[in-house]
């Protein structure tokens, strides 16, 4: 008996790193999904891995940066699999980059478009669904960026940080819904985005090593924590931010490596992983 039995999820970045992982290892529980990214080659893979597993999935591109397109895809879910009980708003992007002043407004936007508006829209939209089906959890994904400065680019940090006190609002206005609303807050993952930083920057030892236990995270990790958030396990807890990190914040007063100066070093926007040309 899987831990997501007859629960519907929608995850969106699901076409690669956490959110491949997480749809993954929800179909391996027993979860229906819905795969939702704009990478269409990347998430058309995740759903037949997903349906190796035994799982029903589907593919949904999604913009989370646009609203039209997150009805669309909280719709799929309930036409596909009559009902939705887990939405993990995972989409995500690195963002404008380099010193604040010479971020552009354009860039910010993007930015926050994606991080921000996206977990708003994802949250938003998920509510109705939820309630007529008794209840249900929303895992979004934050940051450590978004809990103290300096742990990355200006605007992604800023957006992060707001991901975590929506997600303290929405789990107070809907505790009376049943609906849970938490967050992750991921160290370094070793996702296509961080690998790419990680090359341009300290390396992959340096992040391996930046944290007591000393290895990069894998998807698998965020994975592990978003199946506790979406089970029954979890139903006393909402308004959390978990963290998950292998302890880089609890000595993150020691490790001066990746600093909001460091992060001044780079400049520019990058967008999905997807879109990276390496």
């Amino acid at each position: 008996m899987g831990r997501l039995d007859n629960k519907v999820a929608v995850i969106t970045g699901a076409a690669s790193g956490m959110g491949r992982a997480t749809a993954i290892r929800f179909a391996a529980e027993g979860a229906a999904i819905v795969v939702a990214d704009l990478n269409q080659e990347g998430g058309e893979s995740t759903v037949r891995q997903c349906r190796e597993n035994g799982a029903r999935a589907v593919f949904q591109k999604t913009d989370v940066a646009s609203e039209a397109d997150v009805k669309a895809m909280i719709a799929r879910a309930v036409s596909e699999f009559g009902r939705l009980d887990i939405t993990y708003n995972n989409a995500g992007l690195v963002g404008a980059l380099g010193p604040l002043e010479e971020v552009t407004v354009e860039e910010w936007d993007r930015t926050q478009a994606v991080l921000l508006r996206g977990v708003f829209l994802g949250i938003k939209h998920s509510i109705a669904p939820m309630r007529q089906a008794g209840g249900g959890s929303i895992i979004s994904t934050a940051s450590i960026a978004g809990m103290r400065g300096g742990f990355g680019p200006h605007p992604y940090s800023a957006a992060k940080a707001g991901v975590i006190n929506l997600t303290q609002c929405a789990a107070v206005e809907f505790a009376k819904d049943r609906i849970r609303v938490n967050c992750i807050c991921p160290g370094g993952i070793d996702t296509p985005i961080m690998g790419r930083r990680a090359s341009e920057s300290s390396g992959a030892e340096a992040q391996a090593h930046a944290q007591p236990l000393q290895r990069i995270g894998q998807p698998e990790d965020i994975a592990n924590m978003a199946l506790f958030l979406a089970s029954d396990e979890s139903e006393w807890i909402t308004g959390t931010s978990m963290l998950v990190d292998g302890g880089f914040m609890a000595r993150a007063h020691s490790f001066g490596r990746m600093t909001t100066a460091t992060w001044a070093n780079f400049k520019g926007y990058v967008g999905p992983s997807f879109e990276i040309k390496s």
